[in-house]
Order: C-alpha cells, then sequence, then structure tokens
C-alpha cells in the first residue's frame, strides 16, 4: 500500500487487517483511516493506535457485531435501551452485558474471552458490573478494548439491578483504600518453599530410609498436601503479582509442573464457579454427573421425573465411596486430559507432561513403574480427600437452585459460608475458611481476608443477609447431612408425586 517498512509482523499485518474491515464495512479509503495520525513504518504503531482504529472501524461499520448467521445486530453505538432491551440478548449467539450502566455487544468476544465464553453467556442480559470489577485486576487497560464492543447505555430512567451496588462499591474502595488488594510478596515465598522442600524431603527421605511401608506412607502423606492447590488458586485468581502476565506464568508452573494439571481447564471451570455460585446449570461445581442431587430444587424435579440414575436416598452413604476417593484419581484426570487435546491447549500439555517426567524420573528406579504409578495414585487418592472435604463444607450445605438473578451480594452470600478462624483453618484450607470474603473480593490476597471480614459482616448485618461461620467439624459434618435431606427430598417425590 505503498509504506516503505521491512518484512510484515504481526502488529503490521493487524494494522492492515484493521484498515481492509474498515473499507469493507464503512466505504472508506485507506488513506482517511491512516494518513491523519500514523506513522509511515507500521513497526511503530502502538497498541493504543490498534485500539483506535478498531475503534474507528466499528464506527465506520455502524457500531454492530457480525453474527452467526451472517446478520447485523441492530445494536447501534450510542444507542439508549431498557432493560428489556437488554434482557432480550440472553441466548449463545446474541449476548449483550451491562456494565457500569454502559451495554456491551459481547457475541463475538465471548469467544476469545480469556476467561472462557461461558462466563459471559451466564451474564448474558444481564448487569455484570460487580464479576467485572471481581475478576479484571487492570479495569482501565481492558476497558480500552471494550470501547469497541460498547453499543449504547442504559436509559437514565432505567434503575439498577443490583440494590446492595452502592454499598458494596463503597465497601470495594474502602478496601482498596486501606491496602487490603495489596500483596506481602513473603506470605507467597513461604508457602511456594515450604511445598518444594515437602517434596524435596519425600524423595530424600526414600533414597536414605528405602521403601518400606511406613517411609512409603510418610512419603505419600508429605506429597499429597493440598498446598500446591491453594497456592495456584491465588495465582489462578490475579491476586499475587501486579501484573496478571506473571500471574499466569507462575500459575502455569505450579498447577502444571507441581500439581500435573492444566492452567486453562482450572481458569474456565473456576471462574464459572466463581460467577455463578451454587446456581444449577451454571456452576460446574455441582454439576455431580447425575451421581448426586444437591438442594431442595433438583431432587424433587427428578423425583417427579422418575428419574433414578443412583439410589438417591442413599447418597449420603454412598459420598464416601465416590465423592472424595475418586474426584481428582478418575474424574478430574481424566477431564483435564480431554480439555487439553480437545480444546488444544498445548503449553498447558507441556507443563503437565513435565509433571510427570519429573516424578517416573524420581521415582521409578526405587518403585520401579508399577510402585511408582500405585504410589502416584495413592498421593491423589489422599490429596482427593482433602481437596472434596475443604472445597465442598462451604458450599454443598448451602442453598443450590436454578437462576433467580440476584444481586452479587446476596448471592454470593446465599451460596457460601465461613469456617471459624485458626492458624490450622487457615492452613489446611488454604484460608478458604474466609470463602465469603474469598468470593466477593477474589483478587484480594487471602492473608487479608481477616481484615475484610469485619466489614463484610456489618455490611450483611445492614441488609439482613445471613453471614454463617461453623466450626471445621460442623463444617463437614452439613456437608453429609445435606446429602441426605436432599436424597430424603429426592425419594418423596419420586414415591408421591
Amino acid at each position: 500500500i505503498g509504506y516503505n517498512a521491512g518484512p510484515p509482523d504481526k502488529l503490521s499485518c493487524i494494522a492492515v487487517m484493521t484498515s481492509l474491515l474498515s473499507l469493507l464495512r464503512g466505504g472508506q479509503s485507506i488513506h482517511d483511516l491512516l494518513s491523519a495520525d500514523w506513522p509511515r513504518n507500521p513497526r511503530m504503531i502502538s497498541s493504543e493506535r490498534l485500539i483506535e482504529a478498531r475503534e474507528r472501524a466499528v464506527r465506520m461499520g455502524g457500531g454492530g457485531q457480525q453474527r452467526e448467521e451472517g446478520k447485523t445486530d441492530s445494536g447501534k453505538a450510542g444507542g439508549v435501551y431498557t432493560w428489556e432491551d437488554v434482557q432480550s440478548h440472553c441466548t449463545k449467539t446474541d449476548q449483550w452485558v451491562v456494565i457500569n450502566r454502559k451495554v456491551y455487544n459481547v457475541t463475538q468476544w465471548a469467544k476469545r474471552h480469556p476467561g472462557g465464553f461461558r462466563v459471559l453467556y451466564h451474564y448474558a442480559g444481564e448487569d455484570a458490573t460487580e464479576p467485572f470489577s471481581a475478576f479484571h485486576p487492570d479495569q482501565k487497560f481492558v476497558q480500552k478494548y471494550m470501547k469497541a464492543l460498547q453499543i449504547g447505555e442504559l436509559a437514565a430512567t432505567e434503575p439498577s439491578q443490583d440494590r446492595n451496588k452502592n454499598d458494596f462499591q463503597d465497601l470495594y474502595v474502602k478496601a482498596e483504600s486501606q491496602g487490603m488488594f495489596r500483596t506481602r510478596p513473603l506470605f507467597f515465598i513461604l508457602h511456594l518453599g515450604h511445598i518444594i522442600l515437602l517434596e524435596v524431603l519425600a524423595l530424600l527421605m526414600v533414597r536414605y530410609f528405602g521403601t518400606n511401608w511406613i517411609v512409603t506412607l510418610l512419603c505419600a502423606v508429605m506429597l499429597a498436601t493440598a498446598q500446591a492447590g491453594w497456592l495456584q488458586h491465588d495465582f489462578g485468581h490475579l491476586s499475587v503479582f501486579k501484573k496478571s502476565y506473571w500471574n499466569h506464568v507462575v500459575h502455569k508452573f505450579v498447577i502444571g509442573h507441581i500439581k500435573g494439571a492444566s492452567a486453562n481447564w482450572w481458569n474456565h471451570r473456576h471462574f464459572q464457579h466463581h460467577a455463578k455460585p451454587n446456581v444449577v446449570l451454571k456452576d460446574p461445581d455441582i454439576n455431580m454427573l447425575n451421581l448426586f442431587v444437591l438442594g431442595d430444587s433438583q431432587p424433587v424435579e427428578y423425583g417427579i421425573k422418575k428419574i433414578k440414575n443412583m439410589p438417591y436416598n442413599h447418597q449420603h452413604k454412598y459420598f464416601f465411596l465416590v465423592g472424595p476417593p475418586l474426584l481428582i484419581p478418575i474424574f478430574f484426570h481424566l477431564q483435564i486430559i480431554q480439555t487439553m487435546i480437545s480444546r488444544r491447549y498445548w503449553v498447558d500439555l507441556v507443563w503437565f507432561m513435565s509433571f510427570y517426567i519429573r516424578y517416573f524420573y524420581c521415582y521409578v528406579p526405587l518403585y520401579g513403574v508399577i510402585g511408582a504409578t500405585a504410589l502416584l495414585f495413592f498421593v491423589r487418592f489422599m490429596e482427593s480427600h482433602w481437596f472434596v472435604w475443604v472445597t465442598q463444607m462451604n458450599h454443598i450445605p448451602m442453598e443450590i437452585d436454578y437462576e433467580k438473578h440476584q444481586d452479587w451480594l446476596t448471592m454470593q452470600l446465599q451460596s457460601t459460608c465461613n469456617v471459624e478462624q485458626s492458624f490450622f483453618n487457615d492452613w489446611f484450607s488454604g484460608h478458604l475458611n474466609f470463602q465469603i470474603e474469598h468470593h466477593l473480593f477474589p483478587r484480594m490476597p487471602r492473608h487479608n481476608y481477616y481484615l475484610v471480614a469485619p466489614h463484610v459482616e456489618a455490611l450483611c448485618k445492614k441488609h439482613g443477609i445471613p453471614y454463617q461461620t461453623k466450626t471445621l467439624w460442623q463444617a463437614f459434618s452439613d456437608i453429609v447431612t445435606s446429602l441426605k435431606s436432599s436424597g430424603d427430598l429426592w425419594l418423596d417425590a419420586y414415591l408421591n408425586k
């Protein structure tokens, strides 16, 4: 196109493609787009210029996005919409969301969303302001890219869907101003250090003392601590480094090389859980594959439909056989492999393989292939118990139901409870005993949960929202009790309705 540049690189290609898009959609010339203020060398184009070009391209094309069927969306840049307008765009092929009263068409963007397309779909037709703030550390940067997706604003007469929005946002600002989102690096360095230390000690112990049953059991216990799981959780939530990039890098190392799992698999699954906790068909953590029925609605629905995939009235008994023992070594393991291959997460697959290469390199010379494999399965078996009891104690006994379109504060509190603080509970659960605070502020470093907890409790009291705190043993017991209660509801509906 007459520009004196070297061989094209990625930025050059993007710039030219953006220009051509503008030409095709808006009938504008490339010269009109580029001549005003773009540098002669496309290599010098900054990311901000590319964002501006994309925005201009969208404006020239009318502000709409092309749908799958080839139809142009009716939304126009600068439009004014009612909630009824927004709520009518709530399908997989037509998604609008509201963030800070601005209306965005995210239909096509959902496929490229770093957090996964399902998170956006779960909020299609709704106000997504609170989850947007909760999940994105650098909101100003993200909003630059969102400008091209904006199609208008809510009408001034339209009320907020979140009745507690102002009070919660005030608390969010207060937490930021008091430094509750600032990380203490030493905290996470020590956690990573003690995880690596346990791994090294386990291997040295077997090499020095041999492979008898007592040493092997101690080795398995040291390898099975869930601490690496809690640490990867911190990096996955972008709560350690200021820059998202470094959180992602270390997350892949911890979950991939130390844990033998996939960062992308975890992200796309876990963010859905945070976006819609305990919401049937939206929270993957309560998708029990028909092995269990949960809450009060699902058991009755299954009973009326005469669905009997399992004897659900006995689920509180067989939970001990198929829940804690098999979740990580069987279900998660197979799901992770299937997800990495089907979605082509090749970087995650390399990290995943590095775990197994390291493990078998260290332990096959000591136990042989069969013995090392059996040891690994036993480690996963114990780790799975630890993981299931800790992660389910905060949610399974709480309200589980279909979508109610509740405000952020109410939704998180009705689906979540805390476990009382102690040094052991903090360490054992990775500070997920502060599950309420974690769900409200997922990017907050966990060592600060105890600071914000009194403020959260006061806010809940003001709005009449229950703030539940239990003992550790009560929380464990409530898992079994709730399973029995749901099973009884199923049996009654199955026999009598």
